[in-house]
């Protein structure tokens, strides 16, 4: 279970280093030893699986009808594989990049089984958008 937020910093090449937290996690087999997917989310970010869980998002979003093609093409379309150096650097491509906004400053959150990697002024923006907007009806009930 991935959580919490870590900023980081891309290098030139593009390259984020996973913080050690969950470097140690995705190294071990059962978190497919370092190989990851990362893709486009619709939310301005790019979501980044470790393996096995991606190949269980990926069969639910292949059984969308084809009324879903589009986010078929958005989620499958735009995926790409990528292996975790020995250094534990990511190389995320610069088509994925460009396509959010990442610049060199990032921000990394466990999200539960994934994680979003967001450009850190776009993500700090989202945020206060959403903090400043009426809590969901969702939350009504929800005690804090």
């Amino acid at each position: 279970m991935f959580q919490g937020p870590s900023s980081l910093s891309l290098d030139a090449k593009g390259r984020l280093s996973v913080p050690t937290r969950h470097r140690d996690v995705l190294s071990k087999e059962e978190a497919g030893q370092g190989a990851l997917t990362i893709t486009k989310h619709p939310h301005g970010c790019l979501m980044v699986f470790p393996r096995p869980e991606w190949d269980k998002f990926r069969e639910r979003i292949a059984a969308l009808p084809a009324s879903a093609q589009w986010w078929k093409r958005i989620f499958l379309g735009n995926a790409m594989d990528v292996e975790m150096d020995a250094a534990g650097r990511v190389l995320v491509a610069p088509e994925l990049r460009e396509a959010v906004g990442i610049g060199k400053d990032a921000i990394l959150l466990g999200m539960g089984n994934y994680f979003e990697l967001w450009d850190k002024a776009t993500y700090q923006a989202k945020e206060a958008e959403a903090m400043n907007a009426p809590t969901p009806e969702a939350f009504e009930d929800f005690s804090f």
